[in-house]
């Protein structure tokens, strides 16, 4: 019953914070596609990767991110697979979406560790996003050699038709099927052609993911002007009513979001910090007193703040 009131008061808190604010900081951890639907284990790992994982044992889709293939042609017909279902589809419920009629009238802005894209998918202002750790749809060198990234949509898509897939009218990856629903893996192929391999416009090495995995992370001009409009949001809003929304943001890289939110919510006078975690919501004893901490699914809590 005490935890029923508290939820049920926060959300009024909450909604109320953000009526009433001048600016939203939106801080996206894995968590908030995870709450839309983007699962990387069980029935989905299953339906797109059961070949992979009956040769390799692994338990998700991020382990068989990082599995030493022995080829290019095998290793890319993993992350073209990876990268379609996972950055070209949008995520099967409307979290997303429902954070954006949630903010859409606010002046806001969004800081994020996710490298999905569904954001944008859902509408969001391009230029009201800073994608931290890079993003499933661009490639990069893998020396590298210069500090450009290239689109990869073309190319994954040729990946996944080369290994037997289609597309759908609404994009989605199909995949054959035998007479019980299953996916038919017999009918596809665990390698792309050579040819498809994609190499580096100027020295010719290998392309690689753009995702900041070590120090051979490219931050091209989009992402240097990605991080100048967020720091100049923030320092239009200083001194306003702003409210710093943490969604679902784990301790893998806390410094980007959760560090920074407390900080600022501890010297900015008007701020307030929320943060909206599912097992792990809450603030530092500093700023508790303007902040406002939820241990539900975000896509509950958004559905309530609607």
């Amino acid at each position: 019953m005490t935890y029923t009131v508290d939820y049920s008061d926060n959300i009024k808190r909450l909604r109320k914070v953000i009526d009433e604010a001048d600016a939203i900081v939106i801080g996206a951890g894995a968590g908030l596609s995870t709450s839309a639907g983007f699962i990387y284990t069980g029935e989905r790992l299953q339906k797109y990767f059961g070949d992979f994982v009956d040769k390799y044992h692994y338990k998700d889709m991020y382990s068989g991110g990082f599995y030493p293939y022995g080829t290019l042609e095998e290793q890319w017909a993993f992350w073209s697979r990876y990268i379609y279902i996972n950055r070209y589809v949008k995520a099967p419920k409307t979290v997303y979406t429902d954070l954006l009629d949630l903010v859409k009238d606010k002046d806001y802005f969004v800081l994020t560790t996710n490298v999905d894209h569904q954001f944008q998918l859902a509408g969001f202002d391009k230029k009201r996003m800073f994608y931290t750790q890079g993003d499933y749809g661009l490639w990069q060198c893998s020396k590298p050699c210069h500090d450009k990234t290239y689109d990869n949509k073309d190319e994954v898509t040729k990946m996944v038709l080369a290994q037997g897939f289609s597309i759908g009218e609404n994009g989605e990856l199909q995949v054959p099927t035998k007479e019980n629903g299953e996916t038919d893996f017999d009918k596809l192929k665990m390698v792309i052609p050579t040819e498809l391999v994609a190499h580096c416009p100027v020295c010719g090495e290998p392309m690689s993911m753009n995702l900041r995995a070590d120090d051979t992370f490219v931050e091209d001009e989009g992402w240097h002007k990605a991080s100048l409009r967020y720091s100049e949001f923030l320092r239009r809003h200083k001194n306003l009513k702003v409210i710093f929304l943490e969604l679902a943001v784990g301790f893998n890289t806390p410094g980007i979001i959760k560090y920074s939110f407390w900080q600022m919510t501890h010297d900015w006078k008007d701020a307030t910090y929320a943060c909206l975690n599912y097992g792990d919501a809450f603030a530092p004893d500093e700023i508790k007193n303007r902040s406002i901490c939820i241990n539900a699914d975000i896509g509950e809590v958004l559905d309530k703040l609607k």
